[in-house]
């Protein structure tokens, strides 16, 4: 049985450029990881308990797994997906591990399958394809390793060769896994970012409390505008506190608005008597992006934006299992006349890094490289979750770089909660810039020499200068 993932996976099948990327590729493959966006949990760093079941680990908590499982009728219970009110779901990890595993035929031809596939030869020693045939002695073999020292988080973290990584917390979170990380003495470095959407959403379930509770966190008084402003402000500076160098913002659209102070004000004071309509709230999200990156301006916290996602899109599975759980689904997404208010505003200011991700792949060419080619607070996040993808890594390049170059996008984040699967993510990231270089070269667009050094900022320093870490 040959290898799971081939040495010259993703390089292009003409012999000449295979060997140019082959050669970039070799060069860059083992840089450290820089991860500066995703959503593992700091809990399993602070403390470096074994990981579950293999089933506990790989599937049930990874929404690209049980949604294509979803999708062909396996029941998110039958996956051990937890319900929101507590009732029964399967709680048998070989159960669950076997379903996935007489199914996985499903992900032919998904990046979950380069993933998993890479996960499987490269963390844990195994050659054989995953089938119901093979499903028993690959549970056994994975739940045998996770049970040793050498697979717990702290020291895959060293494995993976992960310099930083990023995760992510709401404004309320307490951050004391991070805290508890900063008393263990442990040298890995664990930054968080500041999400704020459950105070600055007014659509957000509780959003009234959670500002109530923003309040009573920061002894602001957020039921002012100004005092709302402040308690942003010291929630910002408590988690720089703890490394964080960005916020993120996952609103459903990239709209911004640069109203008066006063306008705010009195737009804020309607929002919360809960007198606010969906026009109110829609403005009110995008006078607050503009507001955060004011902020940014004072305290270096690079902007994130992930707009163009309809979350939780079933609102059936939204009140059986909550959040995440596979159904949020890309949008159309304008971003020219969306964004203005906020460049007008700040967008010329060099020192200010604003990164904008995008669900709607037809707005590369017609509107992000253009404004990233110009503006010089704008920066472009890679290919993003659905385009979290070879085919769609390959298509941001083609898309972007002849207007906004390389230098005006940010390398690669994984964007992850499935930790194992890092190191996948970043190799084929790195597979297929190296493929996009190799044909450059190949081209006569680019020396080689440039597309060795262009390699390396791609795979690695691009990602450190724009977060700032």
């Amino acid at each position: 049985m040959g290898a799971l993932i081939a040495e010259d996976l993703l390089f292009p099948a003409d012999a000449g450029t295979r060997a140019i990327a082959r050669d970039l590729h070799a060069a860059v493959r083992d840089l450290p990881i820089v991860s500066p966006h995703g959503h593992t949990d700091p809990r399993w760093y602070a403390l470096d308990e074994p990981f579950p079941d293999p089933a506990g680990l790989l599937i049930v908590p990874d929404h690209y797994i049980f949604r294509m499982l979803f999708s062909q009728g396996v029941r998110l219970e039958d996956l051990g997906v937890p319900t929101l009110d507590g009732s029964p779901v399967e709680t048998d990890g070989r159960a669950i591990w076997r379903r996935f595993a007489e199914r996985y035929f499903l992900f032919r031809g998904t990046p979950t399958r380069l993933w998993f596939d890479y996960t499987l030869q490269n963390l844990f020693g195994l050659h054989e394809p995953l089938s119901a045939a093979t499903a028993d002695a690959h549970y056994d073999a994975i739940a045998a390793m996770l049970a040793t020292d050498a697979f717990r988080p702290r020291a895959l973290f060293k494995r993976f060769n992960i310099e930083v990584i990023a995760t992510t917390e709401g404004a309320l979170d307490d951050l004391k896994w991070h805290e508890a990380i900063r008393q263990s003495g442990w040298d890995g470095r664990v930054v968080t970012a500041y999400r704020p959407d459950a105070v600055i959403d007014p659509d957000f379930e509780g959003f009234d409390a959670n500002l109530d509770t923003l309040g009573e966190i920061t002894g602001c008084d957020t039921g002012q505008w100004a005092g709302y402003l402040d308690a942003h402000r010291k929630r910002r500076a408590y988690f720089r506190s703890f490394g964080a160098t960005s916020s993120d913002h996952g609103h459903p659209t990239a709209e911004t608005a640069n109203l008066a102070n006063g306008e705010a004000a009195t737009l804020f004071d309607r929002i919360r008597r809960g007198a606010g309509d969906p026009g109110d709230h829609r403005l009110f999200r995008a006078q607050m992006l503009t507001e955060m990156a004011r902020m940014s301006l004072d305290d270096g916290l690079v902007l994130q934006v992930h707009p163009g996602s309809w979350r939780n899109h079933s609102p059936a599975v939204m009140q059986r299992f909550g959040r995440d759980k596979g159904f949020d689904i890309p949008t159309r997404t304008d971003y020219v006349a969306a964004l203005k208010p906020l460049l007008d505003a700040v967008g010329v200011e060099p020192s200010l890094s604003v990164i904008v991700f995008t669900l709607d792949e037809t707005s590369y060419a017609r509107e992000l490289a253009p404004l990233a080619g110009v503006y010089p607070a704008l920066k472009l996040g890679p290919a993003w979750w659905f385009h979290d993808s070879p085919e769609g890594m390959r298509r941001f390049r083609e898309m972007t770089t002849e207007t906004a170059g390389f230098y005006n996008t940010v390398g690669f984040n994984d964007d992850t909660r499935a930790f194992p699967s890092i190191p996948a993510r970043h190799d084929v990231a790195r597979r297929v810039d190296c493929a996009f270089l190799a044909g450059l070269v190949a081209q006569h667009r680019l020396r080689e020499d440039e597309a060795h050094e262009l390699a390396h900022e791609l795979a690695y320093t691009l990602a450190k200068k724009a977060y700032r870490l």
